[in-house]
């Protein structure tokens, strides 16, 4: 085809001509190269031009003319071939109408099948059809579920391979109706079954049709209960003995039925409530019993308060349809408050058996950022293996609670986990507590099994590696490299099966470049080592964080808060948290403590108050009389030991790794200050 004229009318057909397979369009001409014909075949790749002299070729089948120019229409059909059709603008103007009408009825009858075939496929009933040579030729998704046959296997099949004992063949050859048979399945599922024959409109058989539903559990059902009567007495007493409120109401909107629990819960009593219409049932305003019956669709999950006591509820209401005539509805209203008080229950109890059996596992790792991922994915992975695991980050990061989930993760867990904290006793203690005392040390002290041993099969967890002895370490090497423990003073060995985890918050590198840190033993625990970020690089993790220290500290305190206002949240996330997760906790406590008795919402001046109060300003600094620098400053440091004490729960060794000190520096200053 050759479309001369790239008006209106050639970008017309050049676009219905486009989705026509039988039709090629070689060229469109037209004196304007804009015409928005010429622009759309340059977008398509088509030919195009101003002269459509040169574009006539003998292969030319049709010739549109829709210039609208008789001269032209003249001069095409002079020199065109003799067996091109040349049509004209009117002619080519209706055939495009015929064909877009054309395509318009196809398109409405592809979107008439779509639709019946969604209903036909929505529907519960199976639907299965065949045609005179008795092949499946349509099979809907209920009658696949129920056969176990999927659609496209079902189509084409004989129709007693997907139901053997199917009778539509019979019904097709006598072309009566078999209404409610029964029928089972190849697969044990029992059906009631309708056949119908199907004719054309001049009464010929052309196929057959059965429409069946699953009454397997309505038989089930059907064989226990004979006596109705026994079956309301029932439910009357299941309604009657719920916890959950109950009501019911007729078509009108008037009540005929509550149980116990709803004059409980709500306050209203059976007289109140039975033969008097529904127009404000447990709630202030629209009633939701009657806006069920007006709409006839359920509503669920209200949440409301009700009651003298403002308790807690959800509230779901549904239309009571038999027959397909609404009754009435029913409401259920779920005491959440009680729910609530169960969960802190379990959460506490969960807590206990936590502390008892002195493990978490990853799901306690709280955060979605790509840093505790990727730390978490690193710690997944090491749990697959018995290696050595190096964990590093800042204090309060969370190193203990990632060695407990490792350990959860393997398949040590069922096994011991024991922690030893390196920088919380003398290195001598500590070396006695691996590996057994010699004969020389700490006679008066009995230890039946050093902590390798206790440990077997399990894992042992050494916090602060970086302060141990040399001599420690070499020992701890030489078990990495063996996997052997030697008796002190003695040549007796012993074969055991530990995994080691060890954490530091110190720079290892920096301390075995000045000889603190054995170089093999780096090497060795440096094969997995996982690093823990800080909460500041983290702070999207915070609100996440937030609920779970709120679920925590709600239980240790007794108190049920709920939230945390927007404000607060936002401005815990732009705080630097140079004491990470562990100073978060500290000051969510204190924030708590600040509230007003029965507050269940954390406010942004309960937050700001809490930090504030562990640091002290400078409009609270004085000079007392008769003071020098050095007692002032003794006054000062005695403060900070106090308050870092009490934030750290007495432990001595956070403590002196929050303050940046050695362990024997804070030994001796508590005991400067008579703080021991």
């Amino acid at each position: 085809m050759l479309i001369v004229g790239a008006g209106s009318g050639g970008l017309l057909l050049l676009d219905l001509f486009q989705n026509l397979e039988f039709m090629n369009v070689t060229a469109i001409v037209d004196t304007d190269d804009h015409a928005p014909g010429i622009l759309r075949a340059k977008e398509l790749g088509i030919q195009y031009g101003p002269d459509w002299k040169i574009k006539l070729t003998s292969e030319l089948h049709i010739i549109f003319d829709v210039t609208g120019n008789e001269h032209v229409f003249t001069e095409i059909m002079n020199v065109k071939p003799a067996h091109t059709v040349l049509i004209p603008g009117a002619v080519a103007n209706l055939l495009v109408r015929l064909l877009q009408e054309n395509e318009s009825y196809i398109k409405r009858i592809r979107e008439e099948m779509h639709k019946q075939r969604m209903i036909f496929d929505s529907i519960d009933e199976g639907m299965i059809g065949i045609g005179k040579n008795g092949l499946v030729d349509f099979f809907n998704r209920s009658a696949s579920k129920m056969t176990g046959v999927p659609i496209d296997e079902a189509i084409g099949k004989i129709v007693s391979e997907i139901i053997p004992l199917s009778k539509l063949p019979r019904v097709f050859d006598s072309g009566r109706s078999e209404l409610n048979r029964e029928l089972i399945l190849g697969n044990g599922i029992k059906i009631v079954t309708s056949r119908y024959p199907l004719s054309d409109h001049t009464g010929k058989k052309i196929g057959a049709f059965a429409v069946f539903k699953d009454i397997t559990e309505v038989v089930a059902l059907a064989e226990e209960i004979t006596d109705l009567e026994k079956v309301k007495t029932m439910l009357e007493a299941i309604i009657h003995s719920s916890d959950d409120a109950i009501s019911v109401v007729d078509e009108n909107g008037y009540g005929i039925m509550v149980n116990p629990a709803y004059t409980r819960i709500t306050g209203f009593s059976e007289d109140v409530v039975i033969g008097h219409p529904a127009t404000a049932d447990i709630n202030e305003g629209e009633s939701i019993h009657m806006k069920v019956l007006q709409t006839r669709k359920p509503v669920r999950g209200v949440h409301m308060r009700i009651g003298e006591n403002n308790r807690e509820v959800i509230v779901n209401v549904a239309p009571i349809i038999v027959d397909r005539k609404l009754r009435g509805s029913v409401g259920v209203i779920h005491d959440i408050t009680e729910m609530r008080n169960l969960m802190n229950e379990l959460d506490r109890a969960r807590t206990i058996i936590r502390k008892l059996e002195s493990t978490y596992t990853f799901d306690d790792i709280f955060g979605q950022s790509s840093e505790i991922k990727i730390s978490v994915e690193q710690a997944k992975l090491a749990a697959t293996s018995n290696l050595p695991v190096l964990l590093r980050g800042e204090t309060g990061t969370g190193k203990e609670l990632f060695a407990h989930a490792i350990h959860s993760g393997s398949d040590r867990k069922f096994n011991k986990f024991i922690k030893l904290n390196c920088a919380a006793m003398h290195p001598i203690m500590v070396e006695t507590e691996l590996f057994g005392q010699t004969d020389k040390d700490f006679q008066n002290i009995t230890i039946k099994k050093n902590l390798f041993e206790e440990a077997e099969n399990g894992t042992l967890f050494l916090d602060e590696v970086s302060e141990l002895s040399l001599s420690v370490q070499r020992k701890l090497l030489r078990y990495f490299q063996e996997g052997i423990i030697y008796s002190p003073g003695s040549q007796q060995h012993n074969k055991i099966s530990v995994r080691v985890i060890v954490a530091t918050s110190k720079n290892l590198e920096k301390a075995m470049h000045e000889g603190k840190f054995d170089e093999e033993l780096y090497y060795a625990l440096n094969r997995i080592s996982i690093q823990i970020p800080p909460l500041r690089s983290r702070k999207t993790d915070i609100p996440a964080i937030v609920d779970h220290l709120l679920v925590k500290l709600n239980q240790q305190f007794g108190m049920n808060v709920e939230e945390i206002t927007v404000e607060a949240q936002n401005w815990l996330q732009q705080y630097n948290w140079p004491g990470n997760i562990r100073e978060l906790e500290s000051v969510l406590s204190r924030a708590m403590i600040y509230m007003d008795s029965g507050e269940v919402q954390l406010e942004l001046i309960d937050v700001t108050k809490s930090l504030t109060s562990s640091n002290r300003h400078e409009e609270d600094l004085f000079l007392p009389e008769k003071s020098t620098l050095a007692s002032i400053m003794d006054e000062y440091e005695e403060t900070i030991l106090e308050t870092a004490l009490r934030e750290n729960d007495g432990n001595k060794s956070i403590t002196a790794n929050r303050l940046g000190i050695s362990l024997r520096s804070l030994y001796y200053k508590l005991e400067k200050f008579n703080l021991v």
